[in-house]
């Protein structure tokens, strides 16, 4: 007791010696506020990627750095999808993008194509399958008497005269019924032209029997993809923003725009992480000022006098600058997690600053003069605020020693976060309540006051009840435990309306994106061989592709495929120069003589040659000229890709192209292996069996998939380890300070009822754990252990005889509780959905934990005879 009374005394003299000198203490609190404020805004940046969260030590990520280092020009790449009226005007787009970019060498170190350029032009047949080789060398023998018209007179009066010849000829039928796909794409493009004047019918896929764009075609079929490694500006905010501009640029120069039927998607890791930053540096910013405007509602409405609610509010401004300049001093960078110290010290600085001032008001309520009702509040708060103050720090540094550098540097920010709160609400506080006193019968206790009071006798009365209510509610939370899931995938977190995430959501569907694969480092040609084979032996693994995979297999029996379907199409190597192109006036008798004809079809091709009439009767302001471009306009080019095409030959390892050698093979030798799953990876099951699997064959995997399943368990890991080491040291605190095992467990009850209940609840509202909404932990412990403190330490002080006329620790935890809801609920309404999500789970963590210190605390407190039991 005499350790207490000193305490006491020591803290009272403290406020005393702060009061006697008020403008010196605001102007040095505010003065080092505006300091260190100003450090924060000039040195402290935000990096929002979850693999740097994480430290660097662990194996996994030191394969990832082994890749990067052997294969640097796939870090930080930026990849480019090009989407043209067909399948060659996309290719066609795409080399002369790469070109214009290869250009910038000041913006782009390199620039590759994966299926284009000269190699991928000449020997794309070898990559078919015989069967499908063959099964195409059939169908350009069935359509070699078509091209070569065409070829003849590549315009809409070839085209009529073309079809007109075939519904007269006296073929058989089944000749004539193959040109019904013809008819069938002329129809759909003439249909589509009105409302998209760059459609265009793809010879490629006609000739190769592929589906068209329009009709089932996927848009992969008129998709061609750029990799660039752009050169990154770390010295801005969006380091990616001059590579970025450069292909806007580059394009819009090209005409490959809208209006001319291309599209541009940007993304890769380097631009989502830039459009993240943005997102959260937007958001966080609105989430703020909401937050301290809640705050302050909550304040005025809870409080009742501005002479209160200001000075909390200037205390809390400084304090949050002082935490600011501590983090951009301690770690220089903050990350998804620890950008959240803002709101966290709103949240839980403001409760010091309740606690203080509801004190004040009491004791001025009670009689005493303004001096010493200031004194006196920090004699009897001053404790359990510095109780408060350790308790929740210790809950916080106790994920600094963890392996999850996210939760570390907060815990860090955060815990010292607590101790500059102390001080401020000890300090600058009563120096301004000392400079705005409230005016002699202004304190308004209001109806909060005597709801909180009613609250605590009713909980009192239904002790019993609610005890067993408790542990009801316990056990049916216990139950949920093993269904609570931690979703690991950090692309869930980013925002899906960021032009980066958008592109690569949309290409996801696309077989030849695949960002969830693996990647293998191997120490040469052979191993890599030997690696392959045995991955892709496995039922997880789709294929696993290295250098070897660009030399075709079978390589004797395609190219004599190849070279009797070159000798079928001579005719198509020594055709004489096309026809002149006709003039406007023979376009249009063109298409008149073919209106005319499709009135009366064959049988055999009725339903399309109907389809086409109806589609040219519709035509609208489509000219002739315009028509004939978006029917032949890419025959020539298809037809020459063709030709070029079927003068394959033999390919060797050294044939394949340097830029396509460096993405698999480093300049020491090692050689990669891309491991491609057979399943969708989004799919969390089957993300951790794929990685599982490869795992078990190649220990030293690393990539996209491992990175999400080994951060997910770093993750889960790191909570396991400091969430009992923070209930460990707080415990021992408790004990400590409250030398009574039973005061220990009357404050720890609660705050472990809240923690089930919230990952129960978080089980049926289907709100998974993940790499931001994990903060729920500790503020959950901060915010519980810092009510249940209060709530016994009243009860103590009570039962010594210090009670006045209106207890006014209930209403302090309630207008706490409301405070830290305001702040944090404020994050649920920010559009980036990890943001989002930690504002969601933080508030259904609040909300219980109010209920479980409000209700059961109070009834575990009357049974142990610590309060009245009516």
């Amino acid at each position: 007791m005499k350790e207490k009374d000193s305490s006491r005394d020591l803290l009272a003299a403290w406020v005393n010696g702060v009061c006697r000198r008020p403008v010196l203490v605001l102007f040095a609190c505010l003065a080092l506020a505006a300091g260190l404020l100003w450090i924060a805004a000039t040195s402290l940046t935000i990096n929002t990627s979850t693999e740097d969260m994480l430290s660097a030590e662990l194996p996994w990520r030191q394969n990832n750095r082994a890749v990067d280092r052997a294969f640097p020009q796939l870090v930080d790449s930026l990849t480019i999808a090009v989407e043209g009226p067909d399948a060659l005007a996309a290719e066609e787009a795409a080399g002369r993008l790469a070109q214009a970019l290869r250009a910038r060498d000041k913006v782009f170190h390199s620039v590759l194509l994966p299926e284009g350029g000269d190699f991928f032009r000449r020997n794309g047949l070898l990559y078919l399958s015989p069967e499908d080789l063959q099964a195409e060398s059939d169908r350009l023998a069935a359509a070699q008497p078509l091209l070569a018209a065409l070829q003849e007179d590549p315009s809409l009066r070839g085209l009529a005269d073309l079809l007109i010849q075939a519904f007269d000829s006296e073929d058989a039928a089944a000749d004539r019924a193959e040109l019904g796909p013809l008819l069938a794409r002329l129809a759909a493009t003439a249909e589509a032209l009105p409302d998209n004047p760059a459609a265009r019918l793809s010879w490629s896929a006609l000739m190769s029997g592929g589906p068209a764009s329009g009709e089932g075609g996927a848009p992969a079929d008129h998709r061609r993809f750029l990799i660039a490694k752009p050169v990154i500006d770390f010295a801005t905010l969006e380091p990616m923003a001059a590579g970025v501009a450069a292909v806007e640029k580059a394009a819009e120069d090209l005409g490959l725009t809208a209006e001319n039927g291309y599209r541009l998607r940007l993304t890769g890791e380097a631009l989502m992480l830039q459009d993240e930053l943005a997102s959260v540096r937007s958001g966080i910013g609105v989430v703020g000022l909401i937050s301290g405007v809640l705050v302050a509602i909550v304040l005025f409405a809870g409080l009742r006098s501005w002479r209160l609610v200001l000075p909390i509010l200037v205390t809390l401004v400084a304090g949050l600058a002082w935490t600011a300049g501590f983090a951009a001093l301690a770690v220089g960078e903050l990350n998804l997690i620890s950008v959240a110290f803002a709101v966290l010290f709103i949240g839980l600085s403001v409760d010091f600053g309740i606690h203080y001032a509801l004190r004040v008001q009491e004791n001025a309520a009670a009689g005493r003069e303004p001096l010493a009702a200031l004194t006196e509040a920090a004699a009897l708060t001053g404790r359990p605020l510095l109780l408060c103050a350790v308790s929740s720090a210790l809950a916080f540094f106790a994920f600094f020693p963890t392996a999850y550098r996210g939760l570390s540097e907060l815990g860090l920010i955060a815990g010292t976060g607590m101790f500059i709160a102390l001080f401020l609400n000890l300090t600058l506080l009563p120096a301004l309540m000392r400079l705005l006193p409230a005016r002699a019968g202004a304190v308004h206790l209001g109806p909060l006051a005597a709801a909180s009071a009613g609250l605590q006798r009713r909980a009192g009365r239904h002790a019993g009840l609610l005890a067993g209510l408790g542990v009801a509610l316990a056990l049916a939370a216990a139950f949920a435990l093993p269904q609570a899931r931690f979703d690991d995938d950090p692309l869930n977190l980013r925002d899906p309306d960021s032009p980066s995430v958008a592109a690569l959501l949309e290409l996801l569907d696309d077989a030849r994106v695949s960002p969830y694969s693996a990647q293998v480092l191997s120490d040469g040609l052979e191993q890599a061989r030997a690696e392959a084979a045995r991955l892709e032996a496995l039922p997880q693994v789709s294929a696993a592709v290295t250098l070897d995979a660009f030399v075709p297999a079978e390589q004797d029996l395609k190219l004599d495929i190849i070279d009797q379907t070159a000798l079928l199409l001579t005719p198509l190597f020594t055709a004489p120069p096309p026809l002149p192109a006709p003039d406007a006036s023979e376009r249009a008798a063109a298409l008149e003589r073919l209106k005319a004809a499709l009135q009366d079809p064959p049988a055999e091709v009725a339903g399309e040659a109907a389809r086409l009439a109806a589609a040219l009767s519709n035509l609208g302001p489509v000219t002739p000229a315009q028509l004939e471009a978006a029917w032949l306009g890419g025959f020539d080019a298809a037809l020459n890709r063709l030709l070029d095409a079927l003068e394959a030959q033999p390919v060797t390892l050294d044939d394949l192209p340097a830029e396509l050698r460096r993405r698999y093979e480093a300049p020491d030798g090692r050689m990669l292996i891309e491991v491609i799953p057979e399943q969708d990876l989004r799919d969390p099951a089957a993300r951790e069996r794929f990685v599982a699997a490869v795992q078990a064959e190649v220990p030293k995997v690393s990539g996209v998939p491992v990175t999400i399943v080994e951060a997910g368990w770093a993750v889960v890991t790191a909570f396991v380890e400091a969430t009992v080491l923070a209930l460990c040291a707080i415990a021992l605190l408790l004990l400590l300070v409250l030398r009574s095992p039973l005061d220990t467990l009357l404050v720890l009850l609660p705050l472990s009822l809240a923690a089930l209940l919230t990952v129960a609840a978080g089980v049926v509202f289907d709100l998974p754990f993940n790499f931001a909404n994990v903060i729920v932990l500790p503020l959950l412990l901060g915010l519980g252990v810092d009510s249940g403190i209060h709530y016994v330490m009243r009860a103590r002080e009570e039962k010594e005889g210090a009670v006045t006329p209106t207890n006014s620790t209930p209403r302090a935890i309630f207008l706490s509780a409301l405070t830290t809801l305001a702040s944090f609920g404020a994050l649920s309404l920010s559009q980036h959905p990890g943001t989002a999500s930690m504002g969601l789970l933080l508030t259904v963590a609040i909300v219980i934990t109010l209920v479980c210190v409000l209700a059961f605390l109070p009834a575990l407190l009357a049974l142990a005879g610590r309060l009245p039991r009516g």
